[in-house]
């Protein structure tokens, strides 16, 4: 039977447990919240039966699971056995954080009812006082941030750093259609020439020579892309370095024909040379 690797993410409510789970997914691992851990063993056995195989498992347990909690390390060992290996990790915060972290969120403490939420807390630090004890790894999350916590996980998890590279999405657009709701980045391309008011290059797309080689000429096109590029090469590693899985960077012109067509291609090239996964869309290159 395959071997797979099962993270179990736990501990106090409100330490931080969707954000680990989220950072786990981003490299690469199949995730499942709140899965009745007698059910565990049978799910993993899915997992690596599945086609493709998924041998990197997380899992959030904790106090929502009510009975079924008791039987957590019952169940780890019967993984263990099957060859698997196992890693609990545990996150927790200070009594004060938590308190804050509920009142800011004004979500309940799921152990609190009709208490407070300290009350709520106290109760859970009892119920997995045992699984913090056993833990394979312990973070204080009191005072890191979202991006810390991602970062520390990364680092813990992945595997090789190239395969954690940021996967990139490039996409060009017209503005006259409306901005690109799902761009990290925006970058104007507009104060470049037009080759929509020359009539032989106007039927034209930034995908045909003709219109790279008009562009090419123009004095601020060169010096565009090449800072362009260095502005890129420059923020793209403290992206993956902040546990970003994906960033979306997406080129305008006025109609999303020429322009913009033309510098996407050129930065998918450059990158792909680099080594990174590229993902190319052109919006609004068939719209008139």
């Amino acid at each position: 039977m395959n071997a797979a690797e099962v993270v179990i993410i736990t501990g106090m409510s409100g330490a931080g447990r969707s954000q680990a789970i989220k950072c786990l997914e981003d490299i690469g691992f199949f995730c499942i919240d709140n899965l009745p851990t007698t059910l565990i063993p049978t799910f993993v056995r899915l997992c690596v039966q599945s086609e493709p195989a998924r041998k990197r498992i997380a899992l959030v347990i904790d106090v929502r699971s009510g009975e079924f909690l008791a039987p957590l390390f019952d169940t780890l060992e019967t993984l263990r056995l099957e060859g698997h290996t196992v890693k609990i990790v545990f996150l927790d915060a200070s009594n004060e954080v938590l308190v804050r972290r509920f009142s800011e969120s004004r979500r309940p403490h799921p152990l609190a009812t009709g208490q407070s939420a300290l009350a709520g807390i106290a109760a859970e630090r009892q119920m997995v006082a045992r699984i913090r004890d056993k833990a394979d790894l312990s973070i204080d999350t009191s005072t890191l941030t979202i991006h810390d916590l991602k970062r520390f996980l990364s680092q813990e998890f992945v595997i090789e750093r190239p395969m954690a590279r940021v996967g990139l999405s490039l996409a060009s657009f017209g503005y006259k259609h409306g901005l690109p709701f799902d761009a990290d980045l925006i970058f104007d391309t507009r104060f470049l020439p037009s080759p929509h008011f020359i009539d032989d290059l106007r039927p034209l797309t930034g995908l045909d020579s003709k219109i790279g080689e008009f562009l090419l000429r123009a004095s601020a096109t060169k010096p565009y892309l090449t800072r362009l590029m260095d502005l890129l090469d420059f923020m793209i590693p403290l992206c993956e370095e902040e546990g970003r899985a994906y960033l979306t960077i997406a080129l305008g012109c006025t109609g999303g024909h020429h322009r913009s067509v033309f510098l996407v291609e050129q930065l998918a090239g450059h990158f792909r040379e680099r080594g990174y996964p590229v993902n190319v869309r052109h919006r609004d290159i068939e719209k008139s």
